[in-house]
């Protein structure tokens, strides 16, 4: 009700009232166009929800992957002992580093001497790469695989280099790497989500949900957390009494309270995005179990990625419930090996063959069997497979006979299989110690743009309009490296 005339509102308006009247007459007709004109509005007509949000988009360019399975190793396993091979370590052994080296030391830990790898490297394949007895299984796969040598990061300590790994930035809050590709393409099977993230029965990375958060967007385009042992999602089925009838009966009720919510004030993305996770959850009590269930797979395939045997079938399973998920239409598939902190994690800091040697020994054969199946079945093509840690490990013990090595950001190794990427190639160096990288340099911005570039998104082109800003997974950063693209 408008205020009455008195001395401090004389013509009976308050001044929001009169603000607001102003807003709709003339004054505001200026202020549409010029908000018209800079295209206020098309910006924040795109940033909302469309009613299928999760609808399948086309590529902004054509390519041949269609999906992304990513093998995250928590806590940093050592690129030296592993996939970058440095035979002048042994050269140097018991040597120090030398003085124009700059690091910092994490943790202010004992810095010993260089020491060589703690495992042979062998060729592998008819390229020949090497690739150290940690994995051997994976070495079979050489000329499938794609090394990057070069990549560097922001950040020494485990969890904001793990937010930056999965984000591109070390600060909380931003999207992962998989909402980036949900929002972008879309999936392509509606009773499952898109982005699914399986973590190590001995827990998650230390940083948490951030790490598979769709930040600023809207809740529709974050991570689902499946458990890695018995049921993936908790409290997915109803309860007994209530059939699936009344249960439909019951979400249509609620969307329409919700629709008429919305009518009244538009722009609530965070109700659109709860709306659409309803929907989803009540169609996935039907294809999840499905999806998630073995038993129609073969004895042969089971043995292949080691379920049912120590210590390979909790990944075995993992890798498995991934390849069925993306043959399935999922996008986005994240598994975490390495949960909680120290000697759970690849975080080999008393001992590089005790702590590698038992995760590699968990990972190898599952590894090795997700390339396997997925080339068999077809789908390695249009599946992109991405392995690696947030950092690398340095190539000097903690301390004098120390078996265990530091955090290092100056220069590790990812690699990438299937999804259009050459393989039987590396790309980049590090230096002859393996201390930081010096040969095409690819920093984790770059690396994100070419993620995005094998999945057919540009990432120049695929930005979220938010507090004034385009805003993209690569900030204002990145480089495509078309040299590794098939």
């Amino acid at each position: 009700m408008a205020a009455k005339p008195n001395r401090l509102f004389p013509c009976g308006q308050t001044r929001r009232e009169f603000v607001w009247e102003m807003g709709a007459g003339f004054a505001g007709l200026a202020l549409t166009s010029l908000l018209q004109a800079d295209g206020f509005f098309a910006r924040h007509a795109g940033a909302a929800p469309a009613s299928h949000p999760l609808a399948p988009k086309p590529q902004h360019f054509p390519r041949p992957a269609r999906a992304c399975i990513f093998l995250m190793m928590n806590g940093a396993p050592s690129h030296i002992d592993t996939f970058d091979y440095k035979p002048e370590l042994a050269r140097y052994a018991g040597q120090a580093l030398p003085a124009g080296k700059k690091y910092t030391n994490s943790g202010n830990r004992k810095v010993g001497f260089l020491t060589p790898a703690w495992r042979p490297f062998r060729p592998g394949g008819d390229s020949g790469l090497m690739i150290s007895d940690y994995f051997p299984r994976v070495r079979e796969h050489a000329d499938q695989l794609c090394l990057i040598r070069s990549c560097h990061t922001d950040s020494h300590a485990h969890g904001s280099a793990l937010v930056a790994m999965n984000t591109g930035s070390t600060f909380i809050g931003r999207p992962s790497l998989g909402s980036w590709a949900l929002y972008g393409l879309g999936t392509e099977n509606q009773d499952l989500p898109g982005y699914v993230v399986m973590m190590d029965k001995r827990g998650g990375p230390i940083s948490g949900q951030p790490n598979w958060s769709s930040g600023f967007m809207p809740a529709t385009y974050q991570g689902t957390l499946f458990r890695p042992v018995g049921n993936p999602v908790l409290d997915l089925q109803g309860p007994a009494h209530l059939n699936r009838a009344a249960q439909r009966a019951q979400l249509d009720l609620l969307a329409e309270l919700n629709e008429r919510h919305m009518a009244a004030r538009p722009g609530g993305r965070e109700l659109a995005a709860r709306i659409q996770s309803y929907e989803l959850a009540f169609r996935m009590q039907s294809q999840v179990p499905e999806a998630v269930d073995l038993s129609s797979e073969t004895q042969a395939t089971l043995d292949l990625y080691g379920v049912g045997r120590e210590p390979t079938d909790e990944y075995g399973r993992n890798c498995l419930i991934a390849r069925r998920l993306v043959e399935r239409g999922v996008r986005f598939v994240q598994l975490y090996s390495g949960g909680g902190h120290l000697e759970d994690t690849w975080d080999a800091h008393e001992s590089v063959e005790k702590n590698h040697g038992r995760h590699a020994m968990e990972v190898d054969q599952p590894i090795a069997a997700l390339l396997t199946d997925l080339q068999q079945r077809g789908l390695l093509e249009s599946t992109l497979v991405l392995w690696g840690g947030e950092f690398g490990r340095m190539p000097f013990a903690e301390g004098e006979g120390a078996p265990g090595r530091n955090h290092n950001p100056y220069g590790f190794t990812m690699w990438l299989a299937g999804g259009g990427v050459r393989g039987g190639i590396s790309y980049g160096e590090t230096d002859e110690f393996g201390f930081e990288a010096v040969v095409n340099k690819v920093h984790l911005h770059d690396l994100h743009a070419t993620l995005l570039a094998l999945l057919g998104l540009d990432h120049e082109q695929l930005t979220y309009f938010h507090q004034g800003r385009q805003e993209r997974l690569t900030d204002v950063f990145g480089r495509v490296i078309t040299d590794i693209m098939a």
